[in-house]
């Protein structure tokens, strides 16, 4: 199985002006403090379908959450019009660590080694 994974962070909240704890005090506008993410895995060995016009899909599986930053010091501050989905992307790994970074790409695998050997099927009686 060759998963690979994709980050979506393109989500915040933001302060529309904030001030950090910092001595001299730093105000900036626009600060992200909170971000809305989702860890999609795919595997693309594995075809789950083909849709309707001959593409196939893959199996797939997904984690999501949200994850506080610390903005106590904004001495380093990016401006939210100068933001990149990698910088957001690295702020939330650093956020998480590398240990629960891993324990959600873990959870995907075996959402989807799940799909791919279910335990238990459902089926409709008479159908």
């Amino acid at each position: 199985m060759a998963i690979s994974y994709e980050w979506d962070v393109s989500n915040v909240d933001t302060y529309p002006s904030h001030t950090d704890s910092q001595d001299p005090a730093n105000t900036e506008s626009d600060v992200v403090y909170n971000v809305h993410w989702r860890l999609k895995g795919t595997d693309d060995t594995n075809v789950d379908f083909t849709d309707s016009e001959g593409n196939d899909v893959y199996y797939s599986a997904d984690v999501y959450g949200s994850i506080g930053l610390d903005v106590s010091d904004l001495s380093s501050f990016t401006s939210f019009a100068d933001l990149a989905v990698a910088d957001v992307q690295a702020w939330v790994e650093a956020a998480m660590g590398a240990d629960q970074v891993q324990e959600h790409k873990d959870s995907i695998d075996a959402q989807i080694a799940a799909k791919i050997n279910p335990t238990s099927v459902s089926r409709v009686i008479g159908s």
